[in-house]
């Protein structure tokens, strides 16, 4: 029930973050995406399981807030978590690097994929528009993760259970 209740303040704060201080803050005309960045980082941490389901909290609330077509980011961040949750363990190496580009691969990949469900569903996006935001974002989201991969990873560790050994 904590870890649950802690993964949800950060995604909500990073929503809140993300909707009123980041939405002034452009780069190029482009704003970051903090609730991709938080999946990214909790899937790097704690696998696809705990990527997939904050990625869905995270995106339904990013629709439902932000007035877009319902379901989408929900979609894209559900896959988005579970894929870097399962590349996780195939990473071994322990450079302090490989968060940054991690959440800037994935970010624009996610923004990619999230271009290309809602061409599908009619939603009309300009192809060199997503190219350039999309690689905006995860440049975005590469700068502001040494920021904030810190936080979340001790918000994690901090809302594991701790196993105690009783005969």
């Amino acid at each position: 029930m904590r870890r649950a209740l802690s993964w949800s303040a950060v995604v909500i704060t990073a929503l809140v973050l993300q909707s009123t201080v980041f939405a002034q803050i452009t780069l190029i005309g482009v704003k970051p995406e903090l609730v991709y960045l938080v999946t990214i980082v909790l899937a790097l941490l704690e696998g696809p399981s705990a990527g997939a389901v904050a990625g869905f909290g995270g995106g339904m609330a990013q629709d439902f807030l932000l007035n877009q077509p319902k379901g989408i980011t929900a979609l894209t961040l559900t896959l988005v978590g579970y894929a870097v949750g399962m590349i996780r363990q195939y990473v071994v190496t322990p450079s302090p690097l490989l968060p940054v580009f991690v959440v800037a691969g994935a970010t624009a990949v996610g923004v990619l994929f999230y271009g290309a469900v809602a061409f599908l569903l009619g939603v009309e996006i300009g192809g060199g528009y997503l190219t350039r935001a999309a690689l905006l974002s995860g440049l975005y989201n590469a700068i502001l993760t040494p920021v904030f991969y810190p936080i979340i990873r001790r918000v994690a560790e901090s809302s594991r259970t701790k196993k105690v050994f009783r005969w």
